[in-house]
């Protein structure tokens, strides 16, 4: 079982930077596939970014690639999102999530995961 639990977010001006931690609990997290979603109020769950389990490889959501960097720390445990220039439109809750089906690669679909944090308020004012 695996519990994860993120934290940093909160109220940020457009164009300012947020870095989001999510901290897993359970010993085999380091070999888990691992993501991040939100979800604004009205709308679907979306994709924002996704990691590999050692970090190798990484991909993003369109809309934040170039502003936004996934990373992870398999010794200290956390898995970050680090989210610079901001938008209004980034404003959602952002969840953590695992996936501890070792054999696939990580995935863009909620779906694709077995875990999942309670997640953290992210608001962007313009």
């Amino acid at each position: 079982q695996v519990q994860l639990v993120e934290s940093g977010g909160g109220l940020v001006q457009a164009g300012g930077s947020l870095r989001l931690s999510c901290a897993a609990s359970g010993s085999t997290f380091s070999t888990y596939a691992m993501g991040w979603f939100r979800q604004a109020p009205g709308k679907e769950r979306e994709f924002v970014a996704a990691i590999t389990w050692n970090g190798g490889s990484t991909n993003y959501a369109d809309p934040v690639k170039g502003r936004f960097t996934v990373s992870r720390d398999n010794a200290k445990n956390p898995l970050y999102l680090q989210m610079n220039s901001l938008k209004p439109e980034d404003t959602a809750v952002y969840y953590c999530a695992a996936n501890p089906r070792v054999w696939e690669p990580p995935s863009s679909a909620p779906s694709g995961y077995v875990y999942w944090g309670q997640g953290t308020q992210v608001t962007v004012s313009s």
